[in-house]
């Protein structure tokens, strides 16, 4: 019998609670999506409408802010693949003075607070006088995709048997040969699941932007610019519910590909 058959009414409870304090900021944004009123937030809403996802569509600079979230996205999550997985293939093997304090320091990105991280990649970028541009946002969200990608390759990699990279390098296979064939399907589920992860963490990715972008505006930095507009706030819901449909697929899917490994 499962632990939670034994869940007491008073925890259920509890959890139910803490369940809808979760999301009930989504359902109010789900819901006044959908309202027929401009501006206001009476509850209950007046009335229901779809006029606002057309309204949505026709706006210029909304495609504009979706795509340059997913050209971001995509190619930081690119970026931290590569990267993350290599020095992840460097750390998780090999044994050398000095090897836990640069793996501190690869997931010391991640521990940071945003801002400061924010702050000191904007200060790297004017010290080295790179102009801030879409680049600049990408180099930003692939600095914590990077660690990402590192701690999900490197937990793959010490499930995964010596043993048999040992066999294959004495049968006379290259090291490329090894990874091709003996490393990489040991972790390409893992490597699937963090790179849709990565993906969704760059695509709603707010506070670093901020700091490493120039004049344009992603995704989410486009819909916190539209909440100073109550006119435009159903419309901004409406977005915001096309950036949790964006971020929460990959994110599910990541979460039942690692489980699935798992077992």
């Amino acid at each position: 019998m499962r632990s939670s058959d034994h869940a007491s009414f008073g925890l259920k409870i509890s959890a139910g609670a803490a369940l809808i304090f979760l999301h009930f900021p989504i359902f109010i944004v789900v819901l006044y999506a959908f309202t027929t009123e401009e501006s206001s937030f009476r509850f209950p809403p007046p009335g229901l409408t779809l006029d606002w996802i057309g309204a949505l569509f026709e706006r210029a600079d909304f495609w504009r802010a979706l795509g340059l979230s997913i050209q971001t996205a995509a190619i930081a999550t690119f970026l931290a693949l590569i990267l993350g997985t290599l020095i992840a293939l460097a750390l998780a093997r090999a044994s050398f003075f000095g090897r836990d304090q640069i793996s501190l320091l690869v997931i010391l990105p991640i521990a940071l607070p945003g801002i400061v991280s924010g702050i000191a990649l904007r200060s790297a970028i004017s010290i080295l006088g790179i102009p801030f541009s879409t680049w600049t946002i990408i180099l930003g969200h692939a600095t914590f995709c990077i660690v990402t990608v590192y701690n999900n390759v490197v937990a793959r990699l010490r499930r995964t048997s010596q043993t048999q990279m040992e066999a294959s390098m004495d049968l006379g296979a290259s090291s490329f040969q090894t990874f091709r064939y003996i490393v990489l399907p040991n972790i390409a589920t893992a490597l699937l699941a963090v790179g849709m992860l990565s993906f969704a963490l760059s695509f709603d990715e707010v506070i670093v932007t901020t700091f490493t972008a120039g004049q344009q505006q992603t995704l989410p930095i486009w819909i916190y610019s539209q909440l100073l507009r109550p006119r435009d706030r159903p419309v901004t819901n409406v977005a915001a519910l096309f950036v949790v449909a964006v971020t929460f697929i990959p994110i599910i899917f990541a979460h039942y590909m690692t489980r699935e490994a798992h077992e």
